[in-house]
């Protein structure tokens, strides 16, 4: 990564840390501070992609910032689901947390009808970690220098070229499907058991080409296995300079990125839980030379005030739950879940109408 990128980085991973520790007060039930123990941060795909490079990267910045080992554990199957559920099924006490990915958060209750967890219902947003785009890369091999010459050979050759995703329903899977619509071309899709072994079989040139996140891909190209063509956000990528947008690159407006969030099983905490988050956490992202209150603005203490009326009416956790505002008109069904846009999640995770709410550092 670029110096620039290496420090934003950093400073993403600490501020996670910050907010994550903004969550203690609720999660310390009996304990002197949280974390007291280990904390496992469960990756529900298999090591090697975006989400686990991701979740293995904060987690070391997490252990030092508190003190305490964060353990990632991957339990990966049936889309995420499997890792998702057993987080969803643990004590929210802040000791099991899930590395949220838009596929299991929001595209995952479209393809499982019985999906065993509800992506709204069933998780507290903590932290926003980041949104990533995809890469579109190619065997080097492959005769196609940029996106338009990689359409053209596509088009040349209907249904002879393949590209590789981390498996049906995968983030890469759906992105590639959407690069297909908009170009019309006609390739194969080879879903594999993970997004590592996908990238190895095109390095391989086994397959001809993948589109997957950028932490999944960006030494391979760097170090020529792999031919980049272009990225899939709207901005080029700093850690890939000389990669166009494929929206620039003749397909106007594509955009297909991928999110990544911490969330913490749903419980139901003591609206002082909130109140720390929030003071918390503010005190974390406002700078020291700013912090006295400026003139006519009024405090957290006083803005919050109706938060704590309508927290201490609350006195059992079934009137906590009907109290709660729902965060996406969603009920709490899971035969009706309904996924969650990364908008969405970043505006909840910071709006503190989680009860394990904090301040995300995600836009």
């Amino acid at each position: 990564m670029m110096a620039s990128e290496t420090s934003s980085t950093r400073r993403r991973l600490l501020f996670s840390a910050a907010t994550l520790l903004a969550a203690a007060s609720g999660w310390a039930r009996g304990e002197t501070a949280w974390p007291a123990r280990p904390v496992h941060l469960v990756v529900p795909f298999t090591p090697g992609g975006s989400t686990d490079i991701l979740a293995r990267a904060i987690a070391q910045k997490l252990q030092e910032a508190l003190g305490q080992p964060f353990v990632v554990d991957n339990k990966a199957g049936a889309g995420g689901s499997i890792g998702a559920t057993e987080v969803a099924r643990a004590a929210p006490d802040g000791y099991t947390l899930l590395m949220g990915h838009i596929g299991t958060l929001a595209v995952n209750p479209s393809l499982y009808p019985n999906l065993r967890y509800d992506p709204v219902a069933s998780f507290s947003p903590v932290a926003m970690i980041a949104i990533v785009p995809n890469v579109l890369v190619v065997h080097p091999a492959v005769p196609a220098k940029n996106v338009q010459e990689l359409v053209a050979l596509a088009k040349a050759k209907p249904g002879a070229l393949r590209y590789a995703s981390g498996g049906n329903g995968s983030a890469a899977h759906i992105a590639m499907e959407y690069f297909k619509l908009r170009t019309g071309i006609d390739v194969q899709h080879i879903p594999y058991r993970g997004t590592a072994p996908a990238v190895a079989d095109v390095m391989g040139g086994q397959v001809e080409m993948i589109m997957t996140g950028v932490p999944a891909v960006q030494q391979q190209v760097k170090a020529g296995r792999v031919r980049g063509l272009a990225v899939s956000g709207l901005q080029t990528v700093p850690s890939l300079p000389d990669l166009p947008t494929i929206a620039a690159s003749g397909v106007a407006g594509f955009e297909a990125v991928q999110w990544y969030g911490i969330v913490a099983p749903t419980s139901i905490a003591p609206c002082s839980r909130q109140r720390s988050s929030r003071g918390w956490t503010a005190k974390a992202r406002r700078p020291r030379r700013a912090r006295r209150k400026p003139s006519g603005r009024t405090s957290p203490e006083k803005s919050s005030a109706g938060n704590r009326s309508s927290c201490r009416r609350a006195s059992n956790p079934s009137e906590a739950r009907r109290s709660r505002p729902t965060p996406f008109g969603q009920a709490s069904n899971p035969n009706n879940a309904r996924g969650v846009s990364h908008k969405s999640f970043c505006r909840l995770a910071r709006s503190g109408n989680s009860t394990s709410t904090s301040l995300s550092s995600g836009p």
